[in-house]
């Protein structure tokens, strides 16, 4: 699968050959295959982020539910991240309060947030 040749028959070979590879096991593979399954694994990607890209959040609630997503946090550690209650996060997340200037820090600072989107989409 090439840059500019990125069909799904490719796409399906370039995973057929890495299923053969990993299927022989970790123990079991050589140097050479190991580099070709990082290869392989990253033509994959590449097409995989064309045909299936996901549209960023919008909304203040979506764009802190796909960061808790990416850092595998629930609800209740988050809240515990952002020093604030369980209740008042559920509050804001669920548009029922808007967050304060304490929280929209907290909010970019534990979850790496550029601080404008957060401001965009309050």
């Amino acid at each position: 699968m090439t840059k500019t040749n990125t069909s799904e028959t490719d796409y399906k070979a370039v995973m057929s050959r890495i299923d053969m590879l990993m299927a022989k096991g970790s123990e079991n593979v050589s140097k050479n295959e190991l580099a070709e399954i990082r290869s392989l694994a990253l033509k994959a990607q590449a097409y995989e982020k064309s045909k299936f890209a996901i549209e960023p959040p919008k909304t203040f609630a979506g764009i802190i539910e796909m960061r808790m997503y990416d850092m595998q946090l629930r609800q209740t550690q988050l809240a515990k991240k952002l020093h604030v209650s369980d209740a008042k996060l559920s509050l804001i997340m669920s548009g029922k309060q808007k967050p304060d200037i304490s929280f929209l820090k907290a909010v970019h600072k534990e979850l790496q947030i550029d601080a404008n989107l957060l401001l965009e989409a309050v």
